[in-house]
């Protein structure tokens, strides 16, 4: 019974998971920021916009469900996967880039310059500051550091969103 009922319901289930799996992944990179103190360096930042990208689209996706636009509903868990995949191939690089595979972008350079006390050299000092260096991971858990993890969890919700695309059709 239950798996015909997940097989009905494919889409939702795809649709609900890869959006709900994008949020907590997002929301997690935020609170390790925020809360946690971990500054996230160029690469980090860039890593984060497909999250930022499918979360919309997961919920327009769940939106067209709803409404019974199978297509649609079926074209957004496409673009999810497409955007997770896209999130896997910048997460691979930056691992590179940890392990010092290959080099990382300039402008991740970690030079960082301490803000002056005189108000008429602030706007100058700000522009000389950058972020963490993209070469040196913040922290590593298992052997992954967030550049990993972000491999693993982009590989998990594409592979759940081609699911629920490939899955069978909204029951009636």
């Amino acid at each position: 019974m239950i798996p015909s009922v997940i097989s009905a319901h494919r889409r939702l289930v795809g649709l609900s998971l890869t959006t709900l799996g994008m949020a907590v992944s997002v929301g997690s990179a935020l609170g390790f920021e925020h809360i946690g103190g971990y500054i996230p360096c160029h690469l980090c930042l860039l890593e984060r916009n497909p999250y930022y990208i499918g979360i919309p689209i997961g919920i327009i996706g769940l939106l067209a469900y709803r409404f019974g636009w199978d297509l649609l509903a079926r074209l957004c868990l496409l673009v999810i996967a497409a955007l997770m995949i896209w999130g896997m191939g910048m997460g691979i690089y930056h691992s590179g880039v940890e392990w010092h595979f290959w080099a990382g972008p300039t402008d991740c350079s970690g030079s960082t310059a301490g803000v002056t006390r005189n108000a008429a050299n602030l706007l100058g000092d700000l522009n000389s500051i950058t972020g963490p260096k993209c070469d040196e991971a913040a922290l590593r858990v298992l052997g992954l550091s967030f550049a990993g993890w972000n491999v693993v969890v982009s590989i998990i919700i594409a592979a759940i969103a081609f699911w629920g695309m490939l899955g069978g059709k909204k029951a009636a």
